[in-house]
């Protein structure tokens, strides 16, 4: 059978949303995209936030020990360290450029402290839901250092890390079979343009967090702390006008099932909500 109009179509921004300041952790302030009053989830996507700050006041007191269950966050960082410790063993260091893409599936307690006392921290965490038969796998982490995570140079100047998914002949190093993800960090130079594939199966945004961008067949303007939800079909056009710009884009495979969230819980009923509640409190996450 022939491919549709549709599969085969260039996408076009059908919405876009301003972030909003908001805080968490210990008074962490950031900007909040998905997960705010303007768009409370982008399915499989559940929040994301920036944080940037070079005053320590704004991030110091990070993210102390709190739960997750049912869901995955991918913590990436752009500048600054971030130490993580959970309550299974695991610790580690994020550095500039590094990713960790952490699987909380059954349950896990965890710290996220930014380890400096000066200068810009910046970043993103993304939540990306899992389907029901997964959530209460056991946790696990994908880690990466910024030397495994593959870089594309274009002809024209234009950059990818691919950290999940494939593009200009790179593969992320991040595996996970649920969602599919594609998840790029794009540097466009000043009057570049650049067309990515996208499975025409994938809910898609793209969040310009310098510079600007035009995005899709309609040459959207996307402004800084700006994110554009994209329309169906099998690519994107990505381009710069007269300055640079940075984005971030990321696809997924929407699960298309039931949502029930409380806080750092993500679950498919009330019911398990209740549960993981329970769980937690008496010390079985």
């Amino acid at each position: 059978m022939a491919p549709t109009a549709t599969e085969t179509a260039e996408r076009s921004v059908v919405r876009v949303v301003r972030g909003m300041p908001a805080s968490d952790g210990a008074g962490v302030r950031l900007t909040r995209v998905i997960g705010q009053p303007g768009l409370s989830e982008l399915d499989p996507f559940l929040l994301l936030d920036e944080f940037r700050s070079d005053n320590p006041g704004d991030y110091i007191a990070g993210f102390p020990e709190h739960p997750h269950r049912g869901f995955e966050t991918v913590t990436y960082l752009i500048a600054g360290r971030v130490r993580h410790e959970d309550n299974k063993g695991h610790k580690g260091l994020l550095t500039a450029g590094s990713v960790q893409w952490m699987t909380a599936g059954r349950g896990i307690v965890h710290s996220e402290m930014p380890e400096q006392e000066h200068g810009l921290l910046q970043g993103f965490q993304l939540w990306v839901n899992l389907p029901r038969r997964d959530k209460m796998t056991e946790p696990r982490y994908q880690e990466y250092e910024p030397s495994a995570i593959p870089e594309a140079t274009l002809e024209n100047g234009a950059r990818a890390r691919v950290i999940a998914g494939r593009f200009a002949g790179q593969q992320g190093p991040i595996d996970t079979a649920a969602t599919e993800p594609l998840y790029l960090d794009m540097s466009l130079p000043a009057e570049s343009e650049v067309q990515v594939p996208i499975p025409a199966s994938h809910a898609t945004f793209v969040y310009v967090f310098d510079g600007g961008a035009r995005v899709g067949a309609s040459a959207t303007a996307v402004p800084k702390g700006t994110l554009a939800i994209l329309g169906e079909g099998r690519s994107v056009a990505l381009r710069a006008d007269a300055n640079a710009g940075r984005l971030l884009l990321v696809a997924g495979k929407p699960l298309r099932e039931p949502v029930a969230r409380y806080g750092p819980f993500v679950m498919s009923t009330e019911a398990e909500i209740h549960q993981a509640i329970r769980d937690f409190q008496a010390g079985q996450l």
